[in-house]
């Protein structure tokens, strides 16, 4: 790294990072201790992770102003593995976590980002935004009007305050103002505190103690590919809405690396596996972060709450936390997605519909897109293997002219091949692929069926107008006669 990129990602917006590396670091604190309960871990396990995660994402991840930490999503694949070996085992899945991410780093499969349709990243982002949403919702059960009227008071303090001054983050005022309030008028609320034991020691670098087999290795596996895939999947889905936010691109497959080594060394230090969150991601950037010292400010200081500020903290209102993330949900939905429902094409508006549907069922933001992706897929596939037209024309000479349009892969070589009659045409074939692309060994099946077909009946066909890449196709595989005749 260069002198200029150094100070671009470190020190090109000091004070608006660390302010907002100390605004997320706030709201850091109940999440990663609720992600810890839903893992069946300790709180110290996902605080110890929000923070190394944090500081080390900030100095070898490839989007700088992206927040990584515990998160839900990874938490939720872990209780069994916790409830059935216990947390060692979880330690040393993190690292092997880790270890497979950065492998996919290497073989750069950031690249494969670009397969997602839009809107299927549209239908992640509502998704989430709902399920964020959502996940206030239990902090309202047994409470009184007090908190609703904190919550509308963190809000009105977000939304208001940048009309007076953007010199700090609003969030942040919110969240000093409303433990103010709470404190000094001794207003029983539900608080910090009430989430679970807030730890105040170091987190030590400890190997994880389990056998060194290869059983051990069949029973982490399993947990460990599919968390480094739902982590490389939330990460560079998150990658590419900052990007978006920010106006800025950002290297994909750096960040695959740097979730990796995260990770690795996380689960070292008795942190569970975790990967970019887009909630937190949305609060730095809203708050005015958009380098590298933001994200390291946000481990820094959440170490420091936890460590020196620990009492304090635990006296911070849930409202006030509540009604950050309801910004976050508020601002993260695409609410002019709603709107153009009825401008774009009816099978993108499906897509999206059943990606989110998906999501907020499962609440499983993989799953979600996964079939987001695979429903794209095959309407992308039933509209090509359509679009398959072959015209013929007779010639002089005798000669039938055929002229192949659109593309021909396995979704059209059933179409390709009814288009010829080879018992009635004449001797003398011309098939013409000016118009077309031969994309794959379905395609050179089909087109060999085809040239068979006409050789039985004892008549000739030439091929022409194959572009370089298909012609290089065919020969490779041959027009051989297909097997079965």
């Amino acid at each position: 790294m260069n002198l200029q990129q150094l100070k671009k990602d470190w020190f090109s917006n000091v004070r608006m990072d660390v302010l907002a590396g100390m605004t997320v670091a706030f709201a850091l604190i109940p999440e990663a201790i609720a992600f810890s309960i839903i893992a069946g871990v300790d709180p110290m396990v996902g605080l110890y992770a929000s923070f190394c995660i944090a500081v080390i994402i900030s100095i070898v991840g490839g989007r700088p102003g992206m927040i990584s930490a515990a998160t839900g999503a990874m938490a939720l694949l872990m209780g069994t593995l916790v409830a059935n070996h216990g947390l060692e085992y979880l330690l040393a899945a993190t690292v092997l976590t880790g270890i497979i991410q950065i492998l996919m780093g290497a073989l750069k499969l950031g690249r494969f980002i670009t397969f997602i349709p839009h809107s299927v990243i549209i239908g992640f982002v509502n998704a989430l935004a709902i399920l964020i949403f959502l996940a206030q919702l239990p902090h309202f059960v047994g409470e009184s009007w007090v908190m609703y009227l904190l919550v509308a008071a963190t809000l009105a303090i977000i939304y208001l305050l940048p009309r007076l001054t953007k010199a700090v983050p609003s969030a942040l005022v919110a969240i000093i103002v409303i433990t103010i309030i709470t404190i000094f008028t001794g207003i029983h609320v539900k608080t910090v505190g009430d989430m679970g034991q807030i730890p105040s020691s170091l987190p030590f670098f400890h190997l994880p103690d389990i056998p060194l087999s290869l059983e051990t290795l069949w029973i982490i596996f399993p947990y460990s590919l599919t968390l480094a895939i739902v982590g490389i999947l939330e990460s560079l889905l998150t990658a590419t809405i900052v990007d978006e936010m920010t106006e800025s691109k950002s290297d994909k497959n750096k960040e695959i690396r740097g979730q990796g080594i995260a990770n690795a060394i996380t689960g070292f230090f008795g942190g569970m596996a975790g990967c970019a969150m887009i909630g937190q991601s949305v609060i730095n950037v809203k708050s005015g972060g958009r380098g590298r010292l933001s994200s390291m400010t946000a481990g820094v200081f959440l170490l420091f709450l936890i460590m020196v500020l620990g009492d304090l903290v635990k006296q911070i209102p849930m409202a006030a936390l509540v009604g950050v993330m309801i910004m976050v949900s508020i601002s993260t939905f695409d609410w002019k997605s709603l709107l153009e429902l009825k401008k774009v094409p009816l099978r993108d508006s499906i897509v999206m519909i059943v990606t989110v549907a998906v999501v907020v069922y499962t609440h499983d933001l993989a799953k979600g897109v996964i079939i987001g992706v695979i429903l794209s897929a095959i309407i992308f596939g039933w509209r090509i293997a359509s679009n398959i037209q072959v015209s013929s024309s007779l010639e002089s000479h005798g000669i039938k002219h055929y002229s192949v349009h659109g593309q021909l892969f396995f979704g059209t070589m059933s179409r390709f091949v009814e288009h010829f009659d080879s018992k009635n045409d004449p001797d003398r074939i011309v098939i013409d692929f000016s118009h077309s692309h031969v994309w794959d060994h379905s395609a050179v099946t089909a087109i060999a069926k085809v040239i068979f077909k006409y050789q039985q009946q004892g008549k000739k066909v030439t091929i022409t107008g194959l572009n370089e890449e298909s012609k290089l196709l065919v020969e490779q595989i041959g027009l051989a006669a297909p097997s079965g005749h």
